[in-house]
């Protein structure tokens, strides 16, 4: 089968190959893949960033429906259709963090797409406990966007800690980013979107989507823009999606005394950062990494109540072939989410 692969290790290294047709195995069940979301890890991997075991398919953002199953599979039914939680692909299930769900954290864990195959091919072999139903509320191409509206709700639902009337700060207006506008707007409070001119595409979407305000820092004042939205005070609560060092320092500027920094973006790269606003302001500064089995619960009963639409975040749609072109969209800002189909 044709399928994306990372063949070896380095810059780029990838392309279209034909890889063999995963084998059934017991306690497995074989999904078609319908289609599969490009996220900022397969970005990683590519560019030899993110940790990868090559040669390894990339994808893990995806959905299809159950093609085979082995024999003591008896929960699901060939042709039902799933979103797949990939990020458990590989763990220890022994470990206190696997115990308590917070599956992320255990040192085993691999996920599809950098650690074993993932999902820019035809046919994937998973386990059942990894396949989550798609609600009819939801469509195929939009149960491809569980994966990361589940990491949008992580850091909205679980770490944030937002009240009613509170000011919240979204830095990156990427698709984690955007998700996260819509569950904030759901939410009912006042969204200010903070991005670049090169961001015009996405800072648009973030306007349609809910955000009040938005920031183009490097054409604009944003600390004069945060006072004047805020009364003076500062926001109560900031987002950081875009992992760039200048946002996390935006970040932490616009923060009110007591208000809660959230770390959602990745750098792979130390900073050099004002840190003394943490102690001066008496932050509240979180990480939020991935999401818990409890998260993909929650996000796919949020979806099945039909109030979150999010297949309007999906921009553009691609055969596997064309996967560069949809990579470069995701490289230079002209996409929120972007969906490669098997060929």
């Amino acid at each position: 089968m044709k399928a994306l692969t990372k063949f070896q290790k380095g810059e780029g290294n990838v392309e279209i190959m034909d890889m063999n047709t995963p084998e059934l195995l017991p306690g497995h069940v074989i999904m078609e893949v319908h289609c599969c979301g490009i996220c900022g890890t397969d970005i990683h991997v590519y560019h030899d960033t993110f940790r990868n075991y090559p040669p390894v398919i990339l994808g893990h953002e995806f959905s299809g429906k159950i093609v085979d199953r082995a024999a003591d599979v008896k929960d699901v039914k060939v042709d039902d259709t799933f979103s797949v939680l990939g990020a458990v692909a590989v763990t220890c299930g022994q470990c206190s963090y696997c115990y308590r769900g917070e599956f992320m954290f255990c040192k085993n864990r691999r996920g599809m797409g950098h650690g074993v195959n993932g999902a820019f091919t035809r046919y994937v072999c998973v386990r059942p406990d990894q396949l989550f139903k798609i609600p009819r509320a939801l469509s195929m191409d939009g149960a491809a966007l569980v994966e990361p509206l589940a990491a949008a709700m992580h850091a909205v639902g679980d770490i944030a800690k937002i009240k009613p009337g509170d000011v919240v700060l979204v830095s990156g207006p990427g698709p984690i980013g955007l998700l996260c506008v819509k569950l904030l707007a759901m939410l009912g409070v006042k969204i200010i979107v903070a991005g670049t001119s090169g961001d015009k595409f996405r800072l648009d979407l973030a306007t349609q989507f809910g955000a009040e305000k938005i920031i183009k820092v490097d054409l604009e004042n944003m600390a004069e823009l945060i006072a004047e939205e805020t009364s003076g005070t500062g926001v109560d609560v900031a987002i950081e999606c875009a992992g760039a060092e200048s946002s996390v320092r935006n970040c932490l500027a616009s923060l009110r005394p007591l208000g809660q920094f959230i770390q959602v973006g990745h750098f792979g790269k130390d900073l050099n950062l004002p840190w003394d606003f943490i102690a001066f302001k008496q932050l509240q500064v979180y990480g939020s990494v991935g999401y818990t089995r409890e998260t993909w619960t929650q996000t796919m009963k949020t979806l099945g109540q039909g109030k979150l639409k999010v297949e309007d975040m999906i921009t553009h749609r691609f055969p596997l072939s064309k996967w560069k072109e949809g990579f470069d969209l995701c490289e230079n800002r002209q996409s929120a989410k972007v969906l490669l189909y098997p060929d």
